[in-house]
């Protein structure tokens, strides 16, 4: 009978539970909390009588209305989400203090608020500081209506009685649960009041944004200790010095999370950008070092410019420096246009860009990256109406693409004229194309 009773000790604070004593609990970290607690453990081993659960037939489900979203009519924003909020869904939306998350759900509320009703939960502003948000950007704020509450068990159940279509959280770090006894901010808190709002959307089919700022850490204020118990997770960053924001989506149930919404910071609020590509080339005099290609995120392309700086060494060992592009990478790349294209660069310091402040990984780059190196260590411009694609592979041979139709009637849109790609067949008559099949090939080009 004794191997059935054990002793544990748990936190009066959070309730974890440790199979020793501590000074300190491991979860919450506080101090003398853990006490002492005997379990029998035959009571674990009875039969727990349950109801049996509800079954739903799927097959009698109409799926258009189930999955109805609602239309902020803000194209880049509807873009990331997917088509728009699926009611029922808990949605987080991050980024750093300060970068324009409360404007940019005051603007989704103001669109879906003119069929539908919106609350507005807010524990760090007050109802008149909302109100002068609003006046900035000319929301009229007809059927939003403001809470100024931090505790979830109130919010929640004035959901219940109203039954809005869309409910904004701001921010969840403020909040706190009854239940979850320790103060508003710990990671305790922020889980246990993010599952009572998920419960209550399931429930109430109702939309619920959960805004939530991002420090040092990337966890106490929320987002990265939350991305497993929302729907959808939207991160707003600022990867330009002219005032962009881009919202890209790292975790959507509902969507892509290939697809990117760009948006201009004006006193007016965001701004849709309508053609991105033209904000990332910048249209300058051409001069050697600069090439142009196009990436793609999700389903939209983006033209981008690559630039590279090469220079004679000028003491030890030859520098590589990379922005917005994997460094690693620049060094295969390096290595392959010494090895097999015949360019001595071991005596040569490489500088890359990707002009813009945009980050990117797709091996589509390749190509045009070695191009502006070559470019600037043959002296050799490249004509800013020429598009440059292509894979590399550690053997020099170019390799395809993917969406390259895609791409091409992008680039033919800005003016483009000539494009350089892979050797393969380019359903594309108004371009004129130059197919090669290795970086050797490219030289040629750039040396005729």
């Amino acid at each position: 009978m004794s191997n059935k009773i054990s002793t544990i000790y748990v936190c009066s604070t959070c309730d974890a539970q440790s199979p020793k004593w501590s000074g300190r609990c491991l979860e919450c970290g506080g101090w003398g909390t853990l006490q002492m607690q005997t379990v029998d453990q035959k009571t674990a081993d009875k039969t727990i009588a349950a109801s049996p659960a509800e079954i739903i037939d799927l097959e009698k489900l109409d799926s258009q209305k189930e999955g109805r979203r609602l239309t902020a009519n803000i194209q880049e924003l509807d873009r990331v989400l997917g088509g728009g909020l699926i009611p029922g869904s808990l949605i987080l939306l991050g980024g750093e203090p300060g970068i324009g998350k409360s404007t940019l759900v005051a603007q989704m509320a103001n669109a879906i608020g003119k069929k539908n009703q919106v609350i507005y939960v807010s524990g760090e502003e007050s109802a008149g500081q909302i109100k002068a948000r609003f006046d900035r950007l000319g929301i009229k704020a007809n059927n939003i209506k403001f809470l100024n509450e931090t505790n979830a068990e109130k919010i929640i159940a004035t959901i219940k009685e109203l039954k809005p279509a869309l409910v904004i959280i701001d921010s969840i770090q403020t909040i706190y649960s009854s239940a979850v006894i320790s103060e508003a901010g710990s990671i305790n808190q922020i889980r246990g009041s993010a599952v009572n709002f998920l419960e209550a959307a399931k429930a109430n089919n109702i939309a619920i944004i959960l805004i939530g700022h991002i420090t040092k850490d990337g966890s106490l204020a929320g987002p990265k200790s939350l991305e497993h118990i929302v729907d959808t997770v939207l991160y707003l960053e600022t990867e330009t010095n002219h005032g962009y924001r881009i919202l890209r989506a790292t975790k959507n149930r509902f969507g892509s999370i290939n697809e990117i919404g760009v948006f201009e910071m004006t006193a007016g609020g965001f701004k849709e950008i309508t053609n991105p590509s033209l904000i990332f080339v910048e249209q300058s005099q051409n001069f050697t070092g600069s090439v142009l290609s196009c990436i793609m995120e999700g389903t939209r392309p983006f033209l981008i410019e690559v630039q590279a700086l090469v220079s004679k060494t000028a003491f030890g060992y030859p520098q590589r420096k990379a922005s917005g592009f994997d460094l690693n990478r620049l060094q295969v790349l390096i290595a392959v246009l010494t090895k097999r294209a015949g360019l001595n660069l071991n005596n040569q310091d490489v500088i890359l860009n990707v002009t813009g402040g945009l980050k990117i990984t797709e091996p589509g780059l390749d190509l045009a990256v070695c191009a502006a190196i070559a470019s600037s260590l043959l002296n050799q411009p490249l004509s800013r109406q020429t598009l440059v694609l292509g894979e590399v592979g550690l053997g020099g041979e170019i390799r395809n693409v993917s969406k390259l139709e895609t791409r091409l009637k992008e680039a033919e849109k800005l003016g483009f004229k000539k494009a350089v790609l892979p050797a393969a067949e380019a359903k594309n008559l108004k371009l004129k194309i130059f197919s090669i099949k290795s970086v050797a090939d490219l030289i040629k080009i750039l040396t005729a």
